[in-house]
């Protein structure tokens, strides 16, 4: 894959000040936040860094979620010989915490529709979680097995982020519907 061409080098072209405060898996769509300039940088990346932005993902996962909410508790770290998987690990993992709320099932596709808030924000923690309770996302090549075959692109989106504006600590709630 060319790496020379990136959402951040394209929002730099524009806005030449704009540095990446977050980021998403490749494949996953949705909501980014850039900072204009090193001071709200450093602001904005302090508020995910002290897990005081709330995310909400949408993903579209394989087969029929029972249960109307949950969490998932489970630590994770990477899985060196297997790079850039990550892994449940009980003896050295992180901390990690997944709730869920289902949304919706499609039962011709064998799919359920599910809201995804990621209380941390470990690398891959989503992906892991959903596929360690059986349900992959649908189009997670890494994480999915068959589940990804079934669709053009990974079916998971960051529909929501909120946090209070750095600068006058009013709330701000940034929405992106998903395209699926």
């Amino acid at each position: 894959m060319d790496k020379a061409d990136s959402l951040a080098i394209r929002v730099q072209s524009e806005f030449p000040d704009a540095r990446s405060v977050h980021r998403l898996d490749m494949g996953t769509s949705g909501l980014v936040i850039f900072a204009r300039g090193e001071d709200m940088h450093r602001r904005l990346s302090l508020l995910f860094r002290e897990h005081r932005v709330k995310k909400c993902y949408i993903a579209m996962v394989a087969g029929r979620v029972v249960t109307s909410a949950g969490a998932v508790d489970l630590p994770l770290s990477a899985d060196w010989p297997n790079r850039p998987r990550q892994k449940v690990d009980f003896t050295s993992g992180k901390f990690s915490l997944t709730r869920y709320r289902l949304l919706s099932h499609d039962v011709v596709a064998s799919a359920s529709r599910v809201q995804l808030e990621p209380v941390t924000g470990r690398t891959h923690q989503l992906r892991v979680h959903m596929a360690t309770i059986g349900h992959p996302i649908l189009g997670d090549l890494l994480y999915g097995d068959e589940a990804g075959s079934r669709t053009e692109r990974m079916l998971l989106h960051a529909r929501e982020l909120s946090f209070a504006h750095p600068l006058n600590q009013a709330p701000l709630t940034l929405t992106c519907e998903p395209p699926f």
